[in-house]
């Protein structure tokens, strides 16, 4: 009897690893969904600017020009531990400048680098993994044109047990999956506007709050919470009271061209990086951004 339970029992440990394996296997893209894709600079400098590329892997404190020089180096300080961006530059060495357009794929999609290994969610890939192929392409041959630059990236300071990579396959198969934060059915304008926020601009990443171990409460969806790196408060931008409720449509516009509120306050912190970018795209996506946040779900602040 006690032979079988030990059989039994080790059948269990070699079950459950196996499903552990299977579950924290990094997802990668079919070669055949990637095929025969040709990306567009002029395009991907569009995507660029929207998904705010150049706010996080930029050298810190870089105006104008020097701000597509993307050595990376910015800290992101969490409970879990400081994130650094890494170098995304044409450097073969030290960026991304040997890089395959399945492998900017990969990680933009899944969070999983050439060598197979799962980045940490610091990096948006939830939000990004509902970005189309195509747009991937572009931002690929406009990385393309940008400058090589010969710095290493800083390694990510990262306790145990946050430090054991094969474990975020464990967070990737809670949190990540294909999927949007406002559901129904939808005008073409506000379908467009919820691309722009949701999978481009990665909106939720600061403003909706998260879990214990990091995932986003969709509950809250973009009501705002404590920022991570602990200092103040992200603002709730659903259409409540607490958020942007008074806020007129040509207000969101105009807010998203200039960072002028209606109150005459201005962006700052890294919402001034947002802006930054969002001027670069054209009015039409400033009106469908406007037209998607007044269809969310109008929540009090989230605490």
């Amino acid at each position: 009897m006690l032979g079988k339970l030990v059989r039994l029992g080790l059948l269990g440990v070699v079950i459950g690893a196996g499903l552990f394996w299977w579950i924290t296997t990094p997802n990668v893209w079919e070669p055949e969904a990637l095929a025969n894709v040709d990306g567009d600079p002029d395009k991907g400098a569009l995507v660029f600017a929207a998904a705010g590329c150049a706010s996080c892997h930029a050298v810190k404190g870089t105006e104008g020009a020097n701000k597509l020089s993307l050595a990376g180096g910015q800290a992101f300080e969490t409970e879990f531990g400081t994130f650094y961006a890494p170098n995304i530059s044409q450097s073969g060495e030290h960026g991304i400048g040997d890089w395959s357009f399945a492998d900017l794929a990969n990680a933009v999609s899944f969070g999983t680098s050439p060598e197979g290994s799962h980045y940490y969610p610091a990096f948006p890939y939830t939000t990004y993994e509902n970005m189309e192929v195509s747009d991937i392409a572009d931002l690929y041959a406009y990385l393309k044109t940008l400058p090589a630059v010969e710095t290493p990236s800083l390694p990510h300071e990262v306790g145990f047990p946050f430090n054991i990579r094969r474990s975020l396959g464990g967070w990737k198969f809670l949190f990540a999956g294909k999927g949007w934060g406002l559901e129904g059915d939808l005008s073409a304008e506000e379908t467009r506007g919820r691309y722009l926020v949701e999978a481009m601009g990665h909106c939720a990443e600061c403003h909706t709050p998260r879990n214990a171990i990091g995932g986003l409460d969709r509950s809250r969806w973009m009501a705002g919470g404590p920022n991570p790196d602990g200092e103040g408060r992200i603002p709730n931008i659903t259409p409540h009271e607490d958020g942007i409720g008074g806020w007129a449509v040509v207000d969101i516009e105009t807010y998203l061209n200039s960072g002028f509120t209606p109150e005459f306050d201005v962006a700052g912190g890294q919402m001034a990086e947002v802006v930054e970018n969002l001027k670069l795209l054209p009015p039409e996506d400033h009106a469908a951004i406007a037209a998607y946040l007044k269809r969310l779900v109008p929540l009090p602040r989230a605490e």
